[in-house]
């Protein structure tokens, strides 16, 4: 890759919310990029995981996927195991003071991180470090020089910590040094480029590149993957809300999940989850944008390259192939209603209540939002989705349609 294709992979499907900081961090990486270049010395890259719970699941893998690009392009990686920061517990967009965890918990979790973590990472070109073996010896008058950078005010406008303030919330002070603790990562590690979340903009953005320019170093360049949706497409993946595809589960389990996906979420996967080449991704966006492939068609490809990513390709295709034989071809009634049509000009939503299989527009639009309507076993996002070719159309267990064009 050239230096204008190496800086649009790393920085594909980064955001800030606003495009003067997006154009300032890519600017700032292509000045590293010429200079590691020019020195034949690779960039130190990290991101830093806390494990407060034991499994990973796809939206973990966002910043993983990036660290693994850094990584093939021959960067150096640091997986930062948050033994430390873990204690406090990040408040970055949470309504709510985080439990803390034992420490005899994060280790335990720590090491499952680890082997899930190498499912995407190059586990002989990761280094593997805790932030405890630097965190835990501080003195105290060092914290008390980093703090001189920040204000109260600062901390409080966080989105989380600034809605709990104005509902009366409590906010304790050591939610407020996690940024700090988060810098001194930044700073001991001595990193040019720190991977993050959305949600920890003042983080990584200000906290880390502030504490760094405290020590007299430069400061690391902010890349910031956004929180992708979980199976229902609305809020971010979650283990707790249950809209998680895990990474430590079968191959016909993650397939079959990333297929019950909502259309309109396709696009983010695409960009954020898939290892697709540049050229790869943008045919697949650009055959998404023109309708020149049926919205299941992308969706089984969709599946395949992230199933893929993970699995053997061998298994990736008994994956596929169990979902076409169980969901598309199975458990259909032989005798089930037929309705011819013209293709492109009836919606999902049109045909279930013009065929009594809902009882109004009301409950189609709620039976879609909840998942309970598919077209060929592929679970139908939006109501508006057009008919275009045949093919079975399933409300509920028991109510069938076959459509026929």
């Amino acid at each position: 890759m050239n230096i204008d294709e190496r800086v649009n992979y790393l920085m594909r499907g980064a955001e800030y919310g606003d495009k003067q900081v997006y154009d300032a961090m890519a600017d700032e990486l292509r000045e590293r990029l010429v200079e590691s270049d020019r020195t034949g010395v690779p960039l130190k890259v990290y991101c830093g995981f806390d494990p407060t719970s034991s499994d990973l699941h796809l939206g973990h893998t966002v910043p993983l996927r990036k660290l693994a690009q850094f990584q093939e392009l021959g960067h150096e990686v640091y997986f930062v195991i948050g033994s430390f920061t873990a204690l406090i517990g990040d408040p970055s967009a949470r309504d709510k003071s985080r439990p803390l965890a034992t420490l005899d918990e994060i280790m335990e979790n720590a090491r499952t991180y680890q082997e899930q973590a190498f499912r995407v990472l190059d586990r002989e070109k990761t280094k593997v470090v805790y932030n405890g073996d630097w965190l835990n010896d501080i003195p105290y008058k060092e914290i008390f020089q980093i703090l001189t950078n920040f204000t109260v005010q600062q901390m409080l406008n966080r989105e989380g910590l600034h809605k709990r303030w104005e509902a009366n919330e409590p906010i304790y002070l050591h939610e407020m040094l996690y940024p700090i603790t988060q810098g001194f990562d930044a700073h001991h590690l001595d990193v040019d480029v720190q991977i993050g979340g959305t949600d920890q903009l003042f983080n990584v953005l200000t906290a880390s590149r502030k504490v760094m320019q405290s020590y007299g170093q430069r400061p690391n360049i902010a890349i910031l993957m956004p929180l992708i949706p979980g199976t229902d497409g609305e809020q971010k993946m979650s283990k707790s809300l249950g809209n998680y595809i895990p990474i430590y589960t079968t191959a016909e389990d993650m397939y079959g999940k990333v297929m019950s996906v909502p259309d309109h979420v396709m696009p983010l996967y695409a960009k954020l989850v898939t290892k697709w080449s540049q050229q790869e991704l943008y045919a697949f966006l650009g055959a998404l944008e023109t309708g020149s492939i049926h919205p299941r068609d992308a969706k089984m490809k969709l599946a395949y390259a992230i199933t893929s990513a993970f699995y053997d390709e061998s298994l990736a295709d008994e994956a596929e192939n169990h979902f076409v034989t169980a969901f598309q071809k199975g458990d259909v009634p032989d005798d089930i209603p037929e309705v011819e049509l013209k293709a492109g000009e009836h919606t999902v939503l049109d045909v279930i209540v013009d065929q009594g299989l809902v009882g109004s527009r009301s409950e189609g639009r709620r039976v879609i939002s909840q998942q309970g309507v598919k077209f060929d076993g592929v679970t139908v996002g939006n109501p508006t989705e057009m008919i275009t070719t045949g093919g079975v159309l399933q409300v509920g267990k028991r109510k069938f349609l076959r459509i026929l064009i």
